[in-house]
């Protein structure tokens, strides 16, 4: 039987990964506010890395207190570097008018990276099966042991 509190558990982590999340997107917002407001030369990005370090090296911040906000954000890292979303948030207009065509080349270059990666992981695989075929040939071949001959551990060579 369940417990409330088990059946929140992945309700709260989801919570907390949001809120770690909207914290980092806080500090950035105040580094974009402090880039703007004082005219600094470097972007907002690196300001608010740099603030974040010196917050956890002094121990203001806590490691703790982001790490799953900070993992989510490198697992969907990929997500805000692709070309075709940066074109959007750029270039609107070029999405109401053809964003359709945008939309088939996104399309088709994944679909195009899925079945070439999945090609590839299925020869890979075949070629292991057939390695490991030959390897328990060749062991099959060779017969059992005499008794009471020592036998040594395989991959290791003793002279």
């Amino acid at each position: 039987m369940e417990t409330q509190a088990q059946r929140s558990f992945p309700f709260m982590r989801a919570l907390v990964t949001i809120l770690q999340v909207v914290g980092i997107s806080v500090l950035w917002l105040l580094a974009d506010l402090a880039r703007h407001r004082f005219d600094l030369g470097l972007p907002s990005n690196m300001i608010g890395m740099m603030v974040m370090v010196g917050l956890l090296f002094t121990g203001i911040v806590r490691a703790d207190w982001i790490r799953r906000g900070a993992n989510w954000l490198l697992a969907e890292m990929l997500l805000f570097f692709i070309p075709a979303v940066l074109a959007v948030i750029k270039y609107p207009d070029v999405v109401v008018v053809d964003g359709w065509r945008v939309l088939v080349v996104i399309v088709v270059s994944t679909l195009m990276v899925m079945v070439t990666t999945a090609f590839v992981v299925d020869r890979l695989y075949r070629f292991e099966l057939k390695l490991s075929r030959r390897r328990s040939n060749r062991h099959v071949a060779a017969g059992p042991a005499p008794a009471g001959a020592l036998q040594m551990p395989r991959g290791r060579r003793h002279d």
